[in-house]
């Protein structure tokens, strides 16, 4: 495959023409300035890298069945359960620092902390480099999304602290936009007069106008950049390569063609066929799924028998 995929492709708004961006404490809208043709433009961060990564990983999983979609079945990755019983409360597809998450390094695996089976696993010892194509093959064989996706191993017992970068980000923009102001009234139909003895709108009573603020915008993009050429830097054998750089493409075309529901004002409609900016078309959904389960099965040096390994966690005081 290409060593380096950009892809951009036009969104709008399903409803009207109004649409609500991801917003930060204390900052609310990200607005920046941009240019086009050496002219200033106003714009907007739609949604954020890390938001699209975590909205990337979910089109591989099934929240109601709680576990990976038939289509990356037989890759590994790591089952959390509540200790001395079966339930299931996370997994390091669905943690935000994946297998450095605390639900995964705190629980335990037969008995044995998952923070040494990590460690022994990375090959990380004192007085000795880290060998990063061992970790990338370790890490693959634990969960091969965290390459993919990324994965900081940050614990002070993590000898060195190696850390993993993102093959694969996206983000999406909004381009020469306007704010669109509005408001509305939370009516109370019951209680029509508010008092000090009663309750009051803390408490949700009461008839509560407010305002609310959109955006418009005359273009709103999405860009991915899958980097192969990392995937590619770990020395991994080429079937598992291959396979990232699958995996991340197939991610894009399953995100597309799902639609983008962001957010209750924010739902957005692909319309306009994916540009490659750089390397090859995106290819077509069943191809790459088709790709897909035939390199898995050419991965099992690395992934093994691709069932998840189980952990149990418990919740305990600190330290």
């Amino acid at each position: 495959m290409n060593s380096r995929h950009i892809y951009h492709v036009d969104l709008a708004p399903v409803l009207g023409s109004t649409f609500q961006p991801t917003g930060f404490p204390d900052v609310g809208a990200a607005t920046f300035t941009r240019f086009e043709g050496g002219q200033k433009v106003d714009a907007l961060l739609v949604e954020s890298v890390q938001s699209m990564a975590n909205r990337l990983e979910a089109t591989a999983w099934d929240s109601a069945a709680d576990r990976p979609v038939d289509a990356v079945a037989g890759l590994p990755w790591v089952r959390v359960v509540r200790a001395g019983s079966a339930e299931f409360l996370t997994s390091s597809r669905l943690e935000a620092h994946r297998l450095a998450s605390p639900f995964v390094h705190k629980a335990t695996v037969d008995g044995r902390p998952m923070l040494d089976v990590i460690k022994e696993k990375l090959g990380l010892a004192k007085d000795t480099p880290l060998n990063r194509s061992a970790m990338a093959r370790a890490v693959a064989g634990l969960d091969p999304f965290c390459l993919v996706h990324g994965v900081f191993f940050s614990h002070k017992e993590w000898l060195g602290q190696p850390k993993f970068a993102r093959a694969s980000s996206a983000v999406i923009e909004a381009h020469d936009v306007l704010r669109a102001i509005s408001g509305g009234r939370k009516s109370d139909r019951v209680r029509h007069q508010l008092g000090e003895d009663v309750g009051g709108t803390a408490e949700g009573y009461g008839s509560v106008p407010f305002h609310r603020t959109e955006w418009t915008a005359k273009r709103i993009v999405a860009s991915f950049v899958v980097d192969g050429e990392l995937l590619r830097s770990y020395g991994l054998p080429e079937p598992v390569a291959d396979l990232l750089e699958t995996l991340a493409l197939w991610e894009i075309r399953v995100l597309l063609t799902g639609g983008l529901r962001l957010r209750t004002a924010c739902d957005l409609d692909v319309v306009s066929e994916v540009e490659a900016r750089r390397g090859p078309a995106l290819p077509e959904l069943d191809e790459l799924t088709g790709r897909l389960r035939e390199l898995i099965g050419q991965c099992g040096e690395v992934f093994g028998d691709g069932e998840p390994l189980t952990v149990e966690w418990s919740s305990g005081k600190k330290g």
